[in-house]
């Protein structure tokens, strides 16, 4: 019997042992997403539906602020993704009136029942409430005029194909609302380089950005300004060079 040399068996190993482990790169990840690229940093564990009182937030007049930043006038239609208990749907639909609507998304079914009872209670007739998936908030496509994502967009795992799902839902010159802290990823905040690049790298731009004391934090603005790129062209970013637009 013929044997190969030693080296061509450690190549092969190598390269076996490289197939393997390429193979098992993405197991922890759900199968839908597997088209994009996974997303380089840290993700914060998911943190109590109730960010802080709405009495305390309302001291400081946070959501006044951001509506006002985002420029909600009465008969919009807003998304309020991750609205947990609802301190910005309520507020929300408020300000958008009876010829507006809102929709309230959330992955935590329990959250979105305490908020149903809340809408029902309150008599929110504007208010629709609506499950998703952590990777796509099932928004019906040209729907929105705002989509709001307060406090939670750290705690996106798959933030590429979070926001490629997102971004149909949007009409045409709709914006998507970001309200975060400047903080690692797994202290429950998001450096702005870090998002703005994200964000670009699904073809979105920045529109307005504000650091403000009574939102704990930043307020980002962003509008889809290039084609949605293919899964696969999507370039991730890279914490250490998060300040360019995206990974070379």
């Amino acid at each position: 019997m013929i044997r190969p040399p030693a080296i061509i068996v450690g190549v092969l190993l190598l390269l076996f042992a490289g197939c393997q482990s390429g193979g098992r790169a993405d197991e922890d990840r759900a199968e839908r997403v597997r088209a994009f690229p996974r997303a380089d940093r840290p993700v914060s564990g998911v943190s109590a539906s109730q960010f802080s009182s709405e009495n305390e937030r309302d001291r400081f007049n946070e959501a006044k602020v951001v509506m006002d930043l985002a420029g909600i006038q009465p008969g919009m239609s807003i998304a309020d993704v991750g609205a947990g208990d609802g301190y910005y749907t309520v507020r929300l639909a408020q300000r958008v009136g009876r010829t507006g609507r809102v929709v309230a998304q959330d992955i935590d079914q329990r959250a979105l029942n305490r908020l149903g009872a809340r809408v029902e209670r309150e008599r929110f007739d504007n208010v629709w409430i609506k499950p998703g998936k952590p990777d796509d908030p099932e928004l019906l496509p040209d729907s929105f005029d705002r989509i709001f994502l307060v406090h939670m967009y750290h705690e996106v795992a798959e933030p590429y194909a979070f926001l490629w799902n997102l971004r149909p839902a949007l009409r045409r010159d709709g914006r998507v609302i970001v309200v975060d802290s400047d903080r690692s990823t797994d202290s429950h905040g998001i450096p702005p380089n870090l998002l703005f690049c994200e964000f670009a790298s699904v073809g979105f731009r920045l529109t307005a950005f504000e650091r403000k004391p009574e939102l704990q934090g930043y307020y980002a603005q962003f509008e889809a300004v290039t084609a949605r790129p293919a899964p696969s062209a999507i370039k991730p970013c890279h914490q250490a060079g998060a300040a360019q637009t995206a990974a070379s």
